[in-house]
């Protein structure tokens, strides 16, 4: 991963900074399929240590976060354990797509990432962003771009050194000088972003 982002930031060098001052990172791998894609609508839209804790406590509450276990836990047992209405609705239909075969975790691995990314979205659920962490974090895949996420189109801006953000469209654009590892552009923005706002790394310009 080192040695595509010190090419990365020959090939681009608005990302000479972001690759200078960001220490060495390892690829931020995270375990897939059914209970992966769960956890991931689990963390929508609510804080890191909000989910960690939900998380925590679907994993107590069942022993194991299963199509099987899930079914045998209605809406009102899912709140409990703190999922919204919502989730709790949407964990059900995941599990029962697995179930049924509508969607098959083990198999994504043989599409390319557009196929992937559309078996995904179709889940009620998924969108575009998650679909695509999911690919790059529990895959591994190298050349997915989430361009709708936020922190990534606020480095893009510190490193384009532009006025304004980029839209989820022209974050996409600006990423594909990227190719064909744009995921490895993403995870140096990310640990770029967050340092800096950490106060752990300071921005040279």
């Amino acid at each position: 991963m080192s040695r595509i982002r010190a090419d990365l930031a020959r090939r681009d060098s608005a990302l000479a900074e972001a690759h200078a001052v960001t220490p060495p990172l390892e690829w931020r791998h995270r375990p897939g399929g059914f209970a992966g894609l769960v956890r991931m609508i689990v963390e929508q839209q609510v804080s890191v240590a909000s989910a960690e804790a939900v998380w925590r406590r679907l994993n107590e509450g069942m022993g194991a976060v299963t199509p099987d276990l899930v079914l045998a836990h209605d809406a009102e047992a899912l709140r409990g354990m703190g999922l919204s209405r919502q989730k709790a609705a949407y964990a059900h239909g995941l599990a029962r797509a697995q179930l049924d075969g509508t969607i098959d975790f083990e198999g994504l691995s043989a599409l390319d990432d557009a196929e992937a990314i559309a078996a995904l979205v179709a889940l009620k659920g998924v969108g575009l962003w998650t679909a695509e962490v999911y690919l790059m974090m529990c895959e591994g895949r190298l050349d997915v771009f989430p361009g709708g996420d936020i922190a990534l189109q606020e480095a893009i801006r510190w490193a384009d050194g532009a006025d304004a953000r980029p839209d989820q469209k022209a974050a996409y654009s600006r990423a594909e000088v990227w190719r064909p590892y744009r995921g490895v552009a993403a995870h140096l923005l990310w640990a770029w972003y967050v340092g800096v706002k950490s106060g752990q790394i300071a921005r040279l310009t």
